[in-house]
């Protein structure tokens, strides 16, 4: 790397980070820039460098690391998370909550400009159909897992830095898809291929998902956000929610795989994944259930939200549609196998 002032990308093993980091890296409006992404883990540093950027291995729970990576650096984009529906409190608030509190503290130490905080909206999550949910919505009073439950911390203790040495901004992307996707797409495959895969209670939940260009289109605004329009947390997607279990269907479909069809009650799924939780906790596993309570409420609860905020604050405008970013995976996937 250069001299040049530095954009850094954390998570860039990782989905979002990794598009992002490359997105940055090949786009002509940052060629003042040297975007540097970095990870724990190395297994796409190769990838990321071919694309033009820098990569830094090491720990964000390591405050000296941290400081090494803001020098020079003007824009932060911390997207790395340990994002799971169920763990072990102390490893989600180690990886959530005090890694992004070093790595803010050494941003604000080197003079780093903006940092860029990507959040969830699964903090809205109530186990329970909410629609349009606004930013400004009062919060459940508890969070549905500890993910969620950091994340809030964390989001918050960002957004309260702002204009204290530094600009801030938090946005909330929900349920990302497209071509990269190690998560949401592939964990329902894994489930449909098992033969696991069934429609929880009638099927007709609505929800919003979010292209991960949509979600750089929304991580670009924040770039060039007026000073006015940072402090603030941001709903995030495609603007145009969508009939789950359709698109569900609609990516099995372009894999040539017929049509999710067989049901369960949404009671009798959630009360077993609620004993296997418990089980797994008595046992002291630190492996993940194949059943989760959040993961069931995802596929049967209809969550939407407002991001009208977005686009006035931020001038947000999706630029890719939901369909578009199910074919891009698929694309993806397909040339992956």
């Amino acid at each position: 790397m250069g001299c040049k002032p530095r954009i850094i990308v954390t998570g860039a093993a990782g989905f979002l980070g990794g598009r992002t980091a490359k997105f940055l890296a090949q786009d002509p409006g940052y060629v003042e820039y040297d975007i540097v992404a970095t990870s724990r883990r190395t297994t796409r540093a190769q990838e990321l460098e071919g694309a033009g950027c820098g990569f830094k291995a090491g720990d964000l729970t390591d405050l000296s690391f941290c400081n090494d990576l803001t020098k020079q650096a003007e824009i932060v984009i911390h997207c790395a998370a340990l994002s799971a529906p169920y763990g072990d409190y102390a490893e989600f608030y180690k990886s959530n909550y005090i890694a992004t509190g070093h790595l803010l503290k050494a941003s604000v130490e080197n003079g780093v400009k903006k940092f860029i905080f990507i959040s969830t909206p699964s903090i809205y999550f109530t186990f329970s159909d909410r629609f349009n949910v606004k930013e400004t919505d009062p919060l459940p009073r508890k969070m549905p897992n500890n993910y969620a439950k950091t994340k809030l911390m964390a989001e918050r203790k960002v957004v309260s830095l702002n204009g204290r040495g530094i600009e801030t901004i938090a946005l909330r992307p929900r349920a990302i898809i497209g071509a990269e996707d190690s998560v949401i797409f592939p964990r329902l495959l894994k489930a449909y291929a098992s033969g696991k895969l069934r429609i929880i209670g009638p099927g007709q939940n609505v929800a919003d998902l979010t292209c991960a260009r949509n979600v750089i289109e929304a991580i670009v605004c924040a770039i060039h956000a007026p000073n006015e329009s940072m402090g603030a947390a941001y709903n995030i997607s495609n603007g145009a929610p969508v009939q789950l279990w359709d698109e569900i269907n609609y990516l099995l479909n372009g894999l040539g795989y017929p049509p999710v069809k067989k049901r369960i009650p949404y009671g009798v799924i959630r009360a077993i994944s609620l004993l296997t939780e418990l089980l797994y906790k008595i046992k002291r596993s630190r492996s993940e259930p194949v059943l989760t309570s959040y993961g069931i409420g995802m596929l049967s609860k209809s969550l939407t939200m407002d991001i009208s905020l977005a686009r006035i604050k931020l001038g947000y405008a999706p630029v890719q549609t939901t369909r578009e970013g199910i074919d891009e995976f698929l694309r993806w996937y397909k040339n992956s196998l």
